[in-house]
């Protein structure tokens, strides 16, 4: 199984494209040979008969370009998976949908727009639940093939852990790009709300919609955030040394870990809350103060709220296409719809209202608390040896609520051998602070877990 495995370093091929090393066609040749190899098993991406000739063809006209290596951008050469309810000009958007793609079909999105102008090549579609709900595509875990790889940014999360692409972009509503890092055992990266345009891309519900990003390192998705991200203000070669650059610095210019007891976490099963321990310690042991603070008490009224919003919208983005093709829904889809064409706009207006309560109580407790950074486990688990399912989002729940940074750092296996993570999760805004401090506790995990 673990030939399924592969590790790409984005800052690693990056640079050696930008300085010559490689150029984009021996990228091109290393992905499809890897998608050739490993793809029948995993299914990480939409299958695409042509995708060499199409690659081989962008990276010649990539190459023909300007030859002083000193100008090429962040990402020349790189290929990229792109999640398929993102338009991408020259692709169709099925979305994991039977729906006809000519009835999906949109502009390209301005992420896929600022990946070509950074010089990435669009590897292909990578697979998505159906329209980003919750029933799952075909999509297998690479550490495991019998374990779901979370959802529903499946497709980008096993592409990148498989070694197919060494960047991918995905989606998160509540849990989908987050959950699917940890499952897969790669580093997932979900920005502030609104951060990164999201045009372009079919909606699930648009309050909490935001693109994100996998790679195998922090430093990696904090290059690709440099490009993708509105006003960007790190650096574009990835974090810096400094764990704790940018954020409010506790002991040793370390921020300060709050860990949100309660309700909300104790939705974690015993082997993530079991490890969650276990990392505490590490970060102890490595300098950090790991505070703990008690919040959402009334856990269970927050995920009341969060549906009511989440359902309302979901309905109304597929209002049209429910009407002229509801037969063609898969049930998981069709009942997240339903569920949402009752709510009233009265009632939908009071769960906004609540969640900007929540949002802000939130960002008073940890200031109140002293905290930077909040950490939790990413998902409730390991992956569930169930294809049938995506798994449970509630660990992201809150934090997608209240439109925070966050990112999942690889953190340990289960006894079974499948990837665990750690969450972090930072201030609206400071989604740079955040991805500098997240390298100096990948680092103190890595060095702990020795």
């Amino acid at each position: 199984m673990q030939t399924l495995l592969g590790h790409l370093s984005l800052v690693q091929e990056a640079a050696s494209l930008r300085d010559g090393t490689a150029g984009p066609a021996d990228a091109v040749r290393r992905c499809c040979d890897r998608i050739d190899a490993i793809d029948s098993r995993v299914r990480a991406f939409v299958p695409e008969p042509e995708r060499r000739a199409r690659l081989l063809a962008a990276a010649r006209e990539l190459a023909a370009g300007p030859r002083d290596v000193a100008g090429r951008p962040a990402l020349y050469g790189i290929p990229v998976g792109v999640k398929d309810i993102v338009h991408v000009d020259g692709l169709p958007t099925r979305a994991g949908a039977t729906l006809p793609p000519e009835v999906l079909g949109g502009a390209q999105a301005t992420v896929v727009d600022r990946l070509r102008a950074a010089g990435a090549l669009i590897a292909g579609k990578t697979v998505t639940a159906e329209f980003a709900v919750t029933a799952p595509g075909p999509t297998r875990n690479p550490h495991n093939l019998a374990h779901t790889p979370g959802g529903s940014s499946s497709g980008s999360a096993a592409a990148v852990a498989a070694g197919m692409v060494p960047l991918a972009i995905g989606t998160q509503t509540i849990g989908s790009v987050i959950r699917p890092a940890a499952y897969c055992g790669v580093v997932g990266f979900k920005p502030t709300y609104g951060r990164i345009p999201i045009d372009g891309v079919i909606p699930n519900a648009v309050s909490f919609d935001t693109l994100g990003c996998y790679a195998t390192d922090v430093a990696g998705v904090a290059l690709a955030a440099s490009v993708l991200c509105d006003g960007w203000r790190g650096t574009a070669a990835g974090t810096g040394a400094d764990a704790g650059a940018g954020a409010a610095p506790g002991a040793a210019g370390r921020p300060v870990l709050g860990v949100p007891v309660g309700p909300y976490l104790e939705r974690a099963d015993a082997v993530a809350l079991r490890a969650f321990a276990e990392q505490r310690e590490l970060l102890r042991a490595a300098g950090y103060a790991v505070c703990e603070v008690p919040v959402m008490d009334d856990f269970a009224q927050i995920v009341e709220q969060l549906f009511t919003m989440n359902r309302y919208e979901v309905a109304r983005a597929h209002a049209e296409w429910f009407a002229r093709f509801g037969d063609r829904y898969r049930p998981e889809t069709a009942a997240a719809i339903r569920e949402g064409q009752p709510i009233a706009d009265a009632g939908y207006e009071a769960a906004r209202i609540r969640r900007a309560a929540f949002r802000a109580r939130l960002a008073a407790d940890a200031e109140a608390a002293g905290i930077d950074l909040w950490i939790s486990p990413s998902a409730t688990g390991p992956a569930p040896a169930d294809l049938t399912t995506t798994g449970a989002s509630v660990m992201c729940l809150p934090w997608s609520n209240a439109g925070l940074p966050s990112v999942s750092l690889p953190a340990g296996r289960a006894s079974s051998g499948l990837p665990l993570g750690l969450q972090l999760v930072g201030g609206a805004g400071a989604d740079e602070a955040l991805l500098d401090a997240a390298a100096g506790i990948e680092g103190a995990l890595r060095e702990g877990g020795r």
